[in-house]
């Protein structure tokens, strides 16, 4: 029920057009109203707190609705950072992946997915948890057409408040959160190239009967299946509802970011082979959902990093691979 609600409002609210004006530095207040009056930015806070204290395997799909629709919001980060820190992730709250100390006390949060439109950022430094007001730092964009992820300054520590929590559990939260957000925006990438093979006529048949095209489309299909299985299973948590401490393991959440990653660029490729120059044309929707799918390869690390780490791991548990994938 929840997940059919979420995609009822998003799809009257979070149309492509409302996309495009936010990502052009339209005023996302509207779209932002509409989701906090919904409740759903509570949905991993415990019941007793106020919340749906849903189950983290049931927040998975709403993830990735969410990438399917380019929600150019930090909706999903708010989500998490609320679980982790309560009261305090107020207004519009995003993910760093990483917080730097530089000379004077100077802080920086570099490539911070959403960045432009955050109110604030949720930054880990081992265990600790610190949150930043990012209308009090310099915002530098990417300078990617259309992204909203930029690196954030301060000049004084002062601006970072200490929270409650575990920072130990946001590096692996904030792969997890984009592998989900991934797998929807590759879904919805399939669908809409499906559609488009299946309409586009050459030749007096629809380019989806000529074999060249199917064999892309089955490509695109398989990389798209197999990193929806991989990202689903770093939710796949068996904690008590509303139990936020039972987080993403590390391992779970590096292979489930390492493998939508990697299927990211060839979905995206295979896409725009089989739509071809209509498909980077700015009118056209592909652009918004494959622009989203480089950036948020990069979310957090690409599949390159991730990789290591679950490379890391198999050689630091001196068994064979098929135990290894067994209990990973």
């Amino acid at each position: 029920m929840i997940e059919q609600a979420i995609q009822k409002l998003l799809q009257e609210r979070c149309t492509p057009a409302v996309v495009r004006a936010i990502e052009q530095g339209g005023d996302a207040a509207p779209l932002w109203a509409e989701i906090e009056a919904s409740g759903f930015l509570d949905l991993l806070v415990s019941e007793e707190a106020g919340g749906a204290g849903l189950p983290l395997a049931e927040l998975f799909p709403i993830l990735c609705a969410f990438g399917a629709h380019a929600v150019p919001l930090p909706m999903a980060q708010t989500i998490v950072a609320r679980a982790l820190i309560g009261p305090a992730a107020q207004g519009r709250v995003t993910i760093a992946p990483a917080l730097l100390r530089g000379a004077g006390g100077a802080l920086q949060c570099p490539l911070v997915p959403m960045g432009l439109v955050a109110d604030r950022v949720l930054a880990a430094e081992g265990r600790r948890l610190w949150l930043l007001p990012a209308e009090r730092a310099q915002r530098r964009p990417t300078g990617v057409h259309g992204s909203l992820t930029a690196s954030l300054d301060w000049s004084d520590a002062g601006a970072a408040v200490e929270v409650p929590g575990d920072g130990s559990v946001l590096q692996a939260y904030g792969a997890a959160v984009h592998a989900a957000l991934l797998a929807g925006a590759m879904s919805r990438v399939l669908q809409m190239s499906l559609t488009y093979c299946n309409d586009r006529e050459q030749f007096g048949r629809p380019i989806g009967k000529f074999q060249a095209v199917q064999h892309q489309l089955a490509v695109m299909a398989e990389q798209v299946v197999a990193a929806s299985v991989a990202a689903e299973v770093a939710f796949a948590g068996d904690g008590e509802r509303g139990d936020i401490a039972h987080a993403p393991t590390l391992l779970t959440a590096a292979i489930a970011k390492a493998r939508t990653s990697e299927a990211a660029t060839q979905v995206a490729a295979s896409a725009h082979a089989v739509h071809g120059a209509i498909g980077i044309t700015d009118e056209y929707d592909l652009q918004l959902f494959t622009r989203r799918l480089h950036e948020w390869r990069i979310a957090h690390g690409s599949e390159l990093y991730w990789q290591r780490i679950v490379g890391d791991a198999f050689f630091a548990q001196n068994g064979s691979l098929a135990e290894f994938v067994r209990l990973g």
